[in-house]
């Protein structure tokens, strides 16, 4: 399986428009194994290539999140 956040890295990597920034949500798959981090880390802890994989994810969805509220408010939503 490709990183969790290479989804993240392709959409900004194909260019965006304000719109499709506002729609972006990640797919199922990435969602369920960001999940599946989040709890092994919680509960059996995580190895340091996971642990830095979630970490950037985190990071990136904290951006993408931030960006997202900024692209509503330049398309009007």
């Amino acid at each position: 399986m490709t990183r969790a956040y290479d989804e993240i890295v392709e959409f900004i990597a194909g260019g965006t428009t304000p719109e499709s920034v506002a729609r972006f949500e990640p797919s199922q798959r990435t969602k369920d194994y960001v999940a599946d981090l989040i709890h092994k880390e919680k509960t059996a802890g995580l190895a340091s290539d996971e642990l830095s994989e979630l970490d950037h994810f985190m990071k990136l969805e904290h951006l993408m999140r931030l960006a997202k509220a900024r692209a509503r408010t330049l398309c009007g939503q």
